[in-house]
């Protein structure tokens, strides 16, 4: 088997929605190369759970790592990329969107806009 690349793994950080098969990180680097974050849009659905998961993903980002820049490692590229260039975006350039060793930042002011109450000391899911 080939050796997998190195990946910080963020301890502490919910592994995603209880309840949904939403997942905030991944368990292991990909052998076959490391998955690109790219922008992706939302779209207003009638099923709330998808909001509601990257609501709580950027709660858990705001309360793991705040207003500091922080290494993507076992971050889900898929999670990382609905939020990516609006509320998330990259704290160094230049930037490698397929590297588990990216640097990314919350833009706080776009994040609070968009998602108030993953800002709440506690959110009610």
């Amino acid at each position: 088997m080939a050796k997998l690349p190195d990946m910080t793994k963020h301890r502490g950080f919910p592994s995603g929605l209880t309840g949904t098969g939403w997942q905030f990180t991944i368990r292991r680097a990909n052998p076959n190369g490391v998955a690109p974050i790219t922008e992706r849009p939302r779209h207003r659905t009638s099923d709330n759970k998808e909001g509601l998961a990257d609501a709580a993903f950027m709660h858990a980002l705001w309360h793991h790592f705040g207003t500091e820049p922080f290494e993507r490692g076992n971050l889900d590229a898929g999670r990382l990329s609905r939020l990516f260039n609006r509320e998330v975006v990259p704290a160094e350039r230049p930037f490698d969107n397929a590297s588990y060793d990216a640097m990314l930042q919350i833009n706080e002011t776009v994040a609070r806009k968009s998602f108030p109450q993953s800002f709440d000391d506690i959110m009610e899911v």
